[in-house]
């Protein structure tokens, strides 16, 4: 049998099935799938999908609701950047494809948040036509198989990876083969560990019949992770309500709402004295609180202070109180979320 027939069988006896975005398998399903699915585990995935899809289970849903409704839904999955295109891409299919999702690879990547990998996966999975993914787990089983070196993000490397992603695409099914291929990278050709013993294709395979599955693909160079400080004021008013904003559409954490940001503790006091004008009950350093981005790790110093007062003239564009136990639909960082929790009003 050919690699494409091999893991298609495999897949029949081992693969996944019932996943819910291959119930009823619609362009839309599958592309807001793929985008939750990119950086982020199945079983993370699923409650938030099935979340999404009761509040918003069509296209024309999701582009009409407002970007907070979104990032809401989203709050706590991370990559924040993939929500508001999702939203965006939304939007622009509706005005400029009448509403009707487009078919091809060619006209997917012009839309905000898809790739070219992306892509094939929503024409492969939802039309059933050919087309290559390759997302890390297929990068991953053809570096092995095929044996090639480098890391997987070098331009060359990528150019051989979808070469080989091409050639062993096959010409007929076409949404079985792309599950298929993505399954098996991440339930049995996994990066650690993998379970060889197991595998359907490995007489095929070049790494392992040179004894170097566990040495590709090439890791990355790694590179020192720099750290950033920040302090975070948390406003309380009499009621316990915390002072939010909303945050630029552009980086960590783009267009969610966190309390305000500040470089020291002495840039928060004044703040305070500027904006509400009057002497605060107390104030309180609380533990810091770590949390590790991609490419940096963040420490955010919170400082609570509290009035006994209401403190709602601040109320504006960008601004909100936020009430915890009556919290507003707005989309939270999960750092952030967890932080008001602890806060003592």
């Amino acid at each position: 049998m050919s690699f494409a027939e091999t893991l298609i069988a495999w897949h029949a006896r081992h693969g996944r099935h019932d996943l819910p975005w291959q119930r009823e398998r619609t362009p839309y399903r599958v592309w807001v799938s793929e985008i939750m699915l990119q950086q982020t585990q199945v079983t993370t995935v699923i409650g938030y999908y099935q979340r999404f899809m009761r509040q918003l289970p069509s296209l024309s849903s999701l582009a009409a609701a407002s970007i907070d409704d979104v990032l809401h839904l989203w709050s706590g999955l991370g990559y924040y950047s993939r929500a508001r295109n999702l939203h965006r891409a939304a939007r622009m299919v509706m005005d400029e494809y009448r509403g009707c999702f487009p078919g091809s690879v060619e006209e997917l990547v012009k839309l905000p948040g898809i790739g070219r990998s992306t892509a094939a996966a929503i024409v492969s999975l939802s039309f059933n036509a050919r087309a290559s993914i390759l997302d890390g787990n297929v990068k991953r089983v053809l570096a092995r198989h095929f044996a090639i070196e480098g890391a997987t993000n070098d331009r060359q490397v990528q150019q051989r990876l979808w070469q080989c992603a091409d050639a062993c695409t096959p010409h007929s099914n076409l949404a079985i083969y792309t599950q298929a291929i993505m399954d098996f990278g991440a339930t049995l050709c996994t990066r650690s560990d993998p379970l060889c013993m197991h595998c359907p294709i490995q007489r095929s395979c070049l790494a392992f019949s040179q004894g170097r599955v566990k040495q590709l693909p090439t890791p990355r160079k790694r590179t020192d992770r720099p750290s950033r400080q920040v302090v975070m004021l948390l406003a309380v008013d009499r009621d316990g309500q915390v002072l939010l904003q909303r945050r630029p559409p552009r980086g960590i954490w783009g267009g969610l709402w966190s309390p305000p940001e500040f470089d020291s503790a002495e840039a928060a006091a004044q703040f305070c004295r500027s904006t509400f004008h009057v002497p605060p009950l107390d104030s309180l350093q609380m533990e810091p609180v770590r949390h590790a981005f991609t490419h940096f790790d963040l420490t955010i110093m919170p400082l609570r202070v509290r009035w006994q007062r209401a403190l709602s003239t601040i109320e504006a564009d960008g601004a909100l109180w936020y009430n915890a136990r009556d919290p507003a639909r707005v989309g939270l960082p999960a750092p952030i979320a967890a932080l008001i929790s602890r806060v003592e009003c």
